[in-house]
């Protein structure tokens, strides 16, 4: 510029003497002549004059140079808060301080006035030598290279850069099935878990409760696994214990991770069985028969007695009840009050759902027990007291052993009699074919532990036992 403005002063002299010359040679003589001659040469003077003051100026100016004092950060911050870029420019003088957009070339302030229309963008100058570009609720989209530059000759810039970072997020499928969790036992089930963010999520499946994922093929292989990768989850000759809450997990390092549940239901046909398929109880008393069904879809059960085949309901002699476990199975309760010799019989748990029916069967008998005797005291026996004799070996057997086989004899009795009565199912009965007294008595402790046998049947056994020994004495 500074070239181009001498270069014009100079030609401008030469066109304002060959003007002189060309009206010197047309008029020689007066007074006109002479008057345009001393106008040209004052013009000549101030051009000249003005051209050298330009030089001198911008020389003076080239002096002094600005200086930025510390470098434009780079920044990382999470959508929706606020930053700021500062620039410290040292020595600035004449010159401006302006803000700029690199990626798109756009200017967004100069010195502390605004270009750009945005109203989350602002522009501060401290006063001294410090200039910020503020910007409010960051958008993505504000994401790029940003530059402060001095207008000098030539410009002088530092730049940063802005990295705005989103939290992961879950999408909601518009599309999304229901029943894609849903399968037939043996088929299989694909759930989708698409999710965003900056930087792009990583996507982890996991089971709820710290169960392991089983993944098989349609050989008998199959994979146990903590935690599966991937957006998409694909579970093939699905079974029972697959069925529960699949938790997709998001995260990509900016706080907070999400999740989302999925639940997998498998469909199958009632399982059914009976806790113990034959029951003893005595009359007047209360008993309780047990069956537990796996199956899904929830099933309807009932009981029922097989005799008449009709199905029980609660009331005064019967309580029904049913526990759910775990999502496919229950515990189902049948419980008698009062029994009489009318409900010893067969009984039916029963289970039905879309996809087939199951049921089991429950013998009930009764168990008899021994009557309750009345007790005779023991008469009193004086006896005298002999010395001491040794008995040659095989002699009688002691006092003690004749008592313990007199027990273990009518022990035994006992348990036959019991047996005869009560068809195979008593109190007393034997846990195998040795016929010892240890054996029987063992089983006798066997019942008392089983809660069979009450303290007033326990008292009538003791003293039957008291007075057949006493009898045989």
């Amino acid at each position: 510029m500074l070239y181009l403005n001498v270069i014009k002063s100079i030609e401008l002299k030469i066109f304002i003497k060959k003007t002189t010359v060309m009206f010197l040679l047309t008029l020689r003589q007066g007074i006109i002549a002479y008057s345009i001659v001393l106008l040209l040469s004052e013009a000549i003077r101030i051009i000249e004059s003005s051209s050298v003051l330009y030089i001198h100026g911008n020389s003076e100016s080239d002096e002094i140079s600005p200086s930025f004092l510390a470098k434009l950060n780079n920044i990382t911050i999470p959508i929706g808060r606020d930053i700021s870029f500062t620039c410290v420019v040292d020595n600035l003088g004449q010159y401006r301080v302006a803000w700029i957009k690199s990626d798109s070339k756009a200017i967004l302030g100069i010195h502390t006035h605004m270009v750009s229309l945005n109203p989350r963008f602002s522009v501060t100058h401290n006063g001294h030598n410090t200039w910020k570009l503020h910007i409010s609720r960051v958008q993505l989209n504000d994401s790029g290279s940003y530059m402060c530059q001095v207008n000098t000759d030539p410009m002088k810039s530092l730049s940063g850069y802005l990295d705005v970072v989103v939290p992961p997020d879950i999408l909601n499928q518009p599309e999304h099935n229901p029943q894609e969790g849903v399968s037939t036992e043996g088929g299989s089930v694909s759930l989708v878990c698409s999710a965003t963010g900056v930087p792009k999520p990583r996507v982890q499946w996991r089971r709820e409760a710290g169960k392991e994922i089983i993944l098989r093929a349609e050989s008998r292989d199959k994979q146990v696994l903590k935690s599966v990768e991937g957006e998409r989850l694909v579970l093939t000759n699905v079974h029972r214990t697959d069925m529960g809450g699949y938790n997709c997990i998001a995260s990509n390092g900016i706080p907070p991770s999400v999740s989302k549940r999925f639940d997998v239901y498998v469909n199958f046909s009632p399982t059914i069985k009976a806790i113990n398929q034959l029951v003893g109880a005595p009359v007047e008393r209360e008993v309780t028969l047990e069956c537990i069904v796996e199956v899904y879809p929830k099933p309807l059960n009932g009981w029922y007695r097989n005799e008449e085949n009709i199905k029980l309901h609660n009331g005064n002699k019967y309580n029904i009840s049913e526990e759910m476990i775990n999502l496919y199975t229950w515990h189902l309760n049948l419980t008698i009050r009062r029994l009489t010799k009318s409900d010893f019989g067969t009984y039916s748990c029963s289970s039905v759902n879309g996809q087939g029916k199951s049921e089991a069967r429950i013998r009930l008998q009764e168990l008899r027990l021994p009557p309750k005797p009345t007790t005779t005291p023991l008469p009193h026996v004086h006896t005298t007291v002999k010395p001491h004799r040794k008995q040659p070996p095989g002699h009688n057997k002691g006092l003690n052993e004749v008592v313990r086989a007199k027990e273990t004899h009518f022990l035994n009795q006992m348990q036959q009699e019991n047996s005869i009565h009560s068809g195979g199912i008593g109190v007393l009965q034997s846990a195998s074919s040795d016929n010892s007294g240890s054996a029987s008595r063992a089983n006798y402790g066997a019942a008392l532990e089983s809660g069979n046998v009450n303290d007033g049947m326990i008292n009538g056994a003791e003293a039957f036992l008291i007075h057949k020994l006493t009898t045989l004495s």
